[in-house]
């Protein structure tokens, strides 16, 4: 079995490839079975999944380390999906790394290297969105559209780190909430203003944000929130909620729905959040993908 070390230099906002790549030749080289490894740095995006799938497509059995934030582990998800002789974890070097906090408090634990090159394997669902991957989470509306507008503040040096967010937060509520959409799950239609849409096969993204913290991994299913057109001052009431998780205590809100697709129309284009990475469409096809991912992780860690 070889070893892919995959360093994103731009993840966490410093470039950490010296130490990541000397945390991996430590531990590597201490190991006593001595099986091959490799250190990648990318060089741009989508490099991460180009240079998995190019590898996976050799046959060999590989474990892949995504070093980097929750858009590396996307990439590395996406060149490692579907190949059965691939195993993909994260070695968080990223600013939010949320995916691996459905461990919770163990989620701590991918740090440590040498847990991680030894660990346990499961098989994880994948959610497709237009062709692309997830691993986590993905979403249209406007907290898509914060997301996407955080680096025009982050620049500023007043508006460092999450102050950048809740400018973001601030801009687009004023822009406005709802868009039109049409919505269709399981055979139900859905059409009218919305303020968003999640698909949640992780639990959190965006930092802090947990809204389905029942959402499972491995269960061949999403769970989608579909949260209907709200006013400016409803949405501040509802999104501390919507935040924690707490959607059930507004059912005439916020609607959750367990299924296995969801397609979003629009006339005009949406920006789609997909782990984190952002793609635009007039069409979000969320469908999942059972079993088609082969994680690994620190041994006895549950979610």
């Amino acid at each position: 079995m070889r070893h892919l070390f995959v360093i994103n230099p731009a993840a966490g906002g410093k470039d950490m490839t010296f130490e990541l790549r000397r945390a991996v030749n430590d531990t590597m080289e201490a190991k006593a079975s001595g099986e091959p490894y490799e250190v990648y740095v990318t060089r741009g995006p989508m490099d991460a999944a180009h240079f998995v799938r190019e590898r996976a497509e050799s046959g060999e059995e590989l474990r892949v380390y995504a070093c980097g934030g929750d858009g590396t582990l996307n990439e590395c998800a996406n060149g490692a999906a579907g190949f059965d002789n691939v195993a993909l974890t994260h070695y968080p070097a990223g600013t939010g790394n949320d995916f691996i906090k459905i461990f919770g408090r163990d989620a701590e634990k991918f740090k440590k290297l040498d847990m991680l090159v030894g660990g346990e394997e499961r098989r994880l669902d994948l959610i497709c969105c237009n062709g692309r991957y997830s691993i986590n989470i993905c979403s249209v509306g406007i907290d898509a559209r914060i997301g996407t507008e955080v680096h025009k503040y982050s620049g500023y040096p007043m508006f460092a780190g999450r102050a950048a967010y809740i400018v973001s937060t601030v801009a687009n509520i004023v822009k406005g909430i709802n868009q039109h959409l049409t919505i269709e799950c399981d055979g139900e239609v859905f059409e009218g203003e919305f303020a968003l849409v999640c698909a949640c096969n992780g639990r959190w993204y965006g930092g802090y944000f947990n809204p389905v913290p029942e959402a499972v991994p491995d269960d061949g299913l999403i769970d989608f929130l579909i949260i209907k057109k709200v006013s400016r001052i409803k949405f501040m009431q509802l999104v501390g909620k919507y935040k924690d998780g707490r959607y059930k205590e507004m059912p005439e809100h916020i609607r959750h729905i367990r299924g296995k697709r969801l397609v979003i129309k629009s006339r005009n284009k949406m920006i789609i959040n997909v782990d984190g990475e952002i793609v635009e469409d007039n069409t979000a096809d969320f469908s999942v993908k059972p079993g088609m991912l082969r994680f690994f992780y620190p041994k006895g860690l549950r979610w």
